[in-house]
């Protein structure tokens, strides 16, 4: 759902934005990857789990794949290497960057575009 909303918000800034549910990490949708990164300037991958997962494995495939060579940009977005405390899972996600906002700050980053536009997209 946050990488709707954030689809949406990059949307209001005129950036367009793909969302695929990759679901699995292996076996890895080759064929889903190389579409994405040859049709996009960058990628984000959204895990609700800590680093080594789906991104590790997507970053694989691409540098093997030689889809790295080209300037493809590339964002891996997990949850942080350490215990997090307990609490409402939305707030937990919000803290990691994982909530919509976080995403889009993320993306304005990996762009290279102005982060103050970012911070004041509506969620």
């Amino acid at each position: 759902q946050a990488c709707l909303e954030a689809a949406d918000m990059l949307g209001a800034h005129g950036l367009s934005a793909s969302v695929a549910d990759a679901r699995f990490v292996k076996p890895l949708d080759e064929e889903l990857i190389r579409e994405l990164a040859e049709s996009h300037e960058a990628l984000i991958t959204v895990e609700e789990g800590a680093s080594g997962g789906f991104g590790a494995q997507v970053t694989h495939y691409l540098a093997n794949a030689g889809l790295l060579d080209s300037g493809l940009k590339l964002r891996l977005l997990t949850l942080p290497d350490r215990a997090m405390p307990h609490g409402k899972i939305e707030t937990l996600y919000a803290e990691a960057g994982l909530d919509a906002k976080g995403i889009v700050r993320q993306a304005f980053s990996l762009l290279g575009l102005d982060a103050a536009a970012a911070a004041n997209s509506r969620a």
